[in-house]
């Protein structure tokens, strides 16, 4: 990994170890910018969050993969970048309690909050099906073909090394098991001047890549049957709802255009059909 991936690891780390402080984003942007009414707007129902820890939903989704991935009782899940865990405690009443639901963050900070969450859980749902493990997506602390579902949400595009994580992902998933993953993505390229900035860093857009390079990096870590779906509404809401992040993209774009043609929310969906190289 070169000195300029490592400078935006850090910097990822450092905004994201502020936030679990913080206990919110409050920075604004992409996966900072849905506390309050917005996580409905993304996909969450109100028995979702009712049942979530007080300290889980930190404003830093784009979208719900649990709400696609149909998940069954008994599967292993994974979240890549989970977090106080809001996604880990959606999952693990899902997949019951001969499942697990393993949450992989990179930030210490995180990882202590959602082990406080997770005592809360416990006790409201009686169930001891959840575990968070320190690690950087890229070199996730899993062990090959041991995972149902890989699912996550807004992190990817934080990762200065998208290949390796589309790698990872199809090694720890088992033959059959599914990869379904929310994240923002660019349907154009963004001006330069908004990817270089830090803030638009750790709010995911300006680590954003195409739709189709996105694509481009699953079929080559051996995932078949793709599906990327772009959400729209997502983009109009943050920008209806005055995000300081995206009315500085704004202010940075073209007059005529409008935010949602250069960045969406995208559901993302694969299947692991063989094993790997790394596995054979």
């Amino acid at each position: 990994m070169s000195i300029e991936q490592d400078k935006i690891r850090e910097q990822v780390r450092e905004g994201y170890a502020e936030i679990a402080v913080k206990g919110s984003c409050g920075c604004g942007g992409g996966c900072c910018g849905s506390e309050g009414t917005m996580i409905k707007n993304i996909g969450y129902t109100d028995a979702d969050i009712a049942a979530l820890p007080d300290e889980a939903n930190m404003g830093l989704s784009c979208g719900n993969p649990t709400a696609i991935a149909s998940l069954k009782p008994g599967e292993v899940v994974l979240d890549l970048g989970s977090g106080g865990g809001m996604d880990i405690f959606v999952a693990g009443p899902k997949v019951g309690k001969e499942g697990r639901a393993i949450g992989v963050d990179m930030t210490p900070e995180m990882i202590s909050k959602a082990r406080r969450n997770a005592e809360v859980y416990r006790e409201r749902t009686g169930l001891n099906n959840v575990e968070f493990r320190l690690g950087e997506i890229e070199h996730l602390p899993v062990a090959d073909a041991s995972i149902d579902v890989v699912i996550s949400n807004c992190v990817i595009n934080l990762s200065p090394y998208k290949e390796q994580v589309w790698k990872e992902i199809a090694r720890v998933l088992k033959p059959g098991g599914r990869v379904v993953i929310s994240d923002l993505a660019l349907l154009k390229p963004l001006p330069d001047k908004i990817r270089q900035d830090v803030q638009a860093l750790v709010g995911c857009v300006a680590g954003a890549v195409l739709v189709e390079e996105t694509r481009r990096m699953m079929e080559e870590a051996g995932l078949t049957e793709i599906r990327l779906n772009p959400k729209s509404n997502y983009m109009k809401g943050m920008e209806e709802g005055k995000d300081p992040l995206y009315v500085k993209i704004k202010d940075n774009i073209p007059r005529e255009d409008n935010l949602a043609d250069y960045v969406t929310s995208l559901d993302i969906s694969g299947l692991k059909t063989t094993a790997t190289n790394h596995e054979n």
